[in-house]
């Protein structure tokens, strides 16, 4: 068995579900500020919902508990994104948030760049619109 199918996982590394709370209280405060971004969720102002889902999923997808897709079913995030508008401006934003939240709750540079080489390309897989791609370069440390 190989040392990475043995190594414990980020969501165990990072300290479990309190660090992905603070990852996404960190990420939803900046933004519940961002005129772009912030009218595209339906919870506006408060993210309630959005809060919750993001939280699970991020907990499941870097190994902590499955109750994302216990509650809603595959994750199938571009689909669940569709009926937004997800263009260039909007990936930027998000990252640079995200990429800003990581930084806040995030002691480790090595987890914030495995956390970060994940989120720059699944934001380019969320946009629906046409363009070209990005590469990581200006959000990862």
């Amino acid at each position: 068995m190989s040392d990475e199918a043995t190594a414990p996982s980020l969501f165990s590394r990072a300290g479990g579900m309190p660090f992905f709370e603070r990852l996404v209280d960190a990420f939803y405060a900046r933004v519940a500020d961002d005129e772009l971004l912030a009218p595209l969720y339906p919870e506006h102002p408060d993210f309630t919902g959005a809060r919750h889902r993001l939280t699970l999923f991020l907990a499941q997808y870097w190994g902590g508990p499955t109750t994302y897709s216990d509650e809603r079913g595959h994750p199938a995030l571009r689909m669940r994104h569709m009926r937004f508008t997800v263009g260039p401006a909007e990936r930027d934003h998000w990252l640079r948030h995200m990429a800003a939240a990581v930084d806040e709750v995030c002691d480790d540079a090595s987890m914030a760049s495995e956390l970060m080489r994940y989120f720059v390309p699944a934001a380019e897989h969320l946009r629906n619109d046409t363009g070209l791609p990005i590469t990581s370069a200006g959000y990862s440390r």
